[in-house]
């Protein structure tokens, strides 16, 4: 079983690792503590991102990992940062590493992943993403803690207000940097890059490297290594893709989503609808609902306790369908989703590989369909 989660040198410097995976955890350079955690959850096998980039982490350099979601790079990065902190002690509003997530869902599976690994750690961690109240994480913040998770506004929020300091940040772990730039966080991420210490580790995370990113890492990373562990822009082997055309009308598409859902129902065990805009998560979701099927909406302008609510009650299998923008398509971390249905044809095809991605995770097989017209 493998970990699946829920990322000034130059690209001319950065090498690339063709090093040896171990077959299991203990070869990584991982503590009792950290071995035993990982037992516990009953995972056995490293994925290739984790046998590959846990070393490099140890050893201290700065690493670009290229790797889609639902390849275990979240523990890639969370193993070996709890293992480098054990030594220490967090100091008030002085946090000693920070994770920067371009969304609160993403934010909170990695704080999730950190409580899971970090069980036989004296360590503590603060959760800092929008929607939440700023006087309970500033009490975090406080008292002191050893990790920050955040979202990069929320972060310059407190920074700004005085109730964070950056001096003694030693790790940076910048996820789905790609995502960062998609909904325009890049400045807000070079802003916080300058504010830490020029001595960090940088740990650098994308599924695609636009010319964008690569002048981002150009800059604030210091000869790094290279792990791809995929290309970009690629789907998974594990995955049945299949078009369905439908007439150009917005009635004969609900009706074709419901006839798929009805046609996969016995080996459905749940779903993801992926929309293009809001409005029309909203619309879908209470279409579904209407015509008796079990479903409910998530996008970036619902609330944020809302989001929370319906995405556990997803993962703990008490909701069958959910219907998500692009907000859930990255890092939404439900290990046994078994079929997507695209209502739209996504803008992008990176769009396309992180939607379906959310299912055929960590070996097992999955089914995707899309939906299109002529309009398409």
């Amino acid at each position: 079983m493998t970990i699946s989660g829920a990322e000034a040198g130059t690209s001319e410097a950065a090498s690339t690792t063709s090093s040896p995976i171990p077959s299991g955890f203990d070869g990584l350079g991982l503590s009792p503590e950290i071995l035993k955690a990982v037992v516990d959850t009953g995972y056995t096998t490293p994925t290739p991102i984790q046998a590959q980039g846990i070393p490099i982490v140890l050893e201290r350099r700065d690493l670009i990992g290229i790797a889609q979601t639902g390849t275990g790079k979240t523990a890639s990065f969370t193993l070996p940062m709890i293992e480098m902190l054990a030594r220490g002690r967090a100091k008030a509003r002085m946090p000693r590493a920070l994770v920067l997530e371009p969304t609160r869902e993403l934010a909170d599976q990695v704080a999730e992943s950190f409580n899971r690994y970090s069980k036989y750690s004296k360590l503590s961690h603060a959760l800092l993403i929008g929607g939440v109240s700023m006087d309970d994480q500033t009490r975090k913040l406080d008292r002191g803690v050893d990790v920050l998770i955040a979202t990069p506004g929320r972060l310059l929020d407190h920074f700004e207000r005085g109730r964070l300091m950056l001096s003694q940040v030693n790790i940076l772990v910048i996820d789905e940097a790609d995502r960062m730039l998609d909904m325009g966080f890049i400045p807000d991420v070079e802003r916080i890059c300058k504010l830490l210490p020029f001595t960090r580790q940088t740990l650098f995370y994308s599924a695609t490297m636009p010319p964008e990113i690569q002048r981002l890492t150009d800059q604030f990373l210091h000869n790094p290594t290279r792990v791809e562990v995929s290309r970009p822009a690629t789907t998974a082997a594990n995955i049945t893709q299949e078009l369905v055309e439908i007439p150009a009308n917005d009635w004969a598409k609900r009706e074709a989503l419901r006839r798929l859902i009805r046609e996969a129902e016995p080996t459905l065990n749940n779903a993801i609808v992926f929309c293009n805009r809001k409005r029309d998560v909203d619309v879908v979701a209470k279409s579904l609902t209407k015509h008796g099927f079990d479903a409910a909406p998530i996008h970036g302008d619902l609330d944020q306790s809302l989001r929370t609510k319906t995405l556990d009650r997803f993962r703990a299998g008490e909701l069958k369908i959910l219907v998500a923008s692009d907000v859930a398509a990255r890092g939404l971390d439900v290990p046994a989703v078994s079929h997507i249905f695209n209502f739209d044809v996504p803008i992008h095809a990176d769009d396309y590989v992180h939607r379906i991605g959310r299912t055929g995770r960590a070996g097992r097989s999955g089914k995707a369909f899309m939906l299109a017209s002529s309009r398409d």
